[in-house]
């Protein structure tokens, strides 16, 4: 039985409990999303598994999912890299937010996600439970399809990408030299 950490508003623990019934109850629990850019500052979108509890064939960002009791989120972060998309990378924390969605299945995500960025340009190992496709495309890209098809997107994502656009814009340029030094 998988469980989730619950914590308040500040990110601070208050408790476990299993993941659905978290969802099921819309309980702040912690998360994580991790976007990935290749050496052409493009960014790497998944296709959710169609058999994924919610928003499955939906696109989104290369990964995200919930750190154990008593994992550390960064490592949290990278086990699903390893586990969705079969590649490691380093990873760095950028920022965090709260978000909450409701699902037409009953379910809400209500999380406080962390919000990591890595580089990786080679070649994956998909995980078909979890990862239907993979694409590569550029900020311009991805902003006219949230216009345009918003409704293939996930959720957090359509959250998440304007604020991990004002990162890509202030910092992408200086990310990406100190991760060639």
């Amino acid at each position: 039985m998988e469980q989730v950490i619950l914590v308040d508003e500040q990110d601070s623990p208050c408790g476990v409990m299993e993941k659905m019934q978290a969802h099921e109850e819309a309980k702040l629990h912690r998360a994580f999303s991790v976007f990935i850019f290749d050496l052409d500052g493009k960014m790497l979108l998944q296709q959710r598994a169609l058999t994924k509890y919610h928003s499955g064939g939906l696109w989104t960002n290369a990964c995200c999912s919930h750190p154990r009791p008593d994992e550390a989120t960064p490592a949290a972060a990278s086990r699903r890299l390893r586990e969705e998309l079969g590649f490691e990378t380093p990873i760095q924390k950028i920022f965090d937010f709260t978000y909450k969605a409701e699902f037409d299945n009953g379910l809400t995500e209500h999380e406080f996600d962390h919000v990591f960025v890595g580089l990786y340009h080679d070649a994956m190992q998909l995980n078909p439970d979890e990862v239907a496709d993979t694409a590569y495309l550029s900020m311009d890209e991805i902003a006219k399809a949230l216009t345009n098809t918003p409704e293939q997107y996930t959720a957090w994502f359509h959250i998440a990408f304007p604020k991990v656009a004002n990162w890509y814009q202030a910092n992408f340029q200086a990310y990406l030299t100190q991760q060639l030094s």
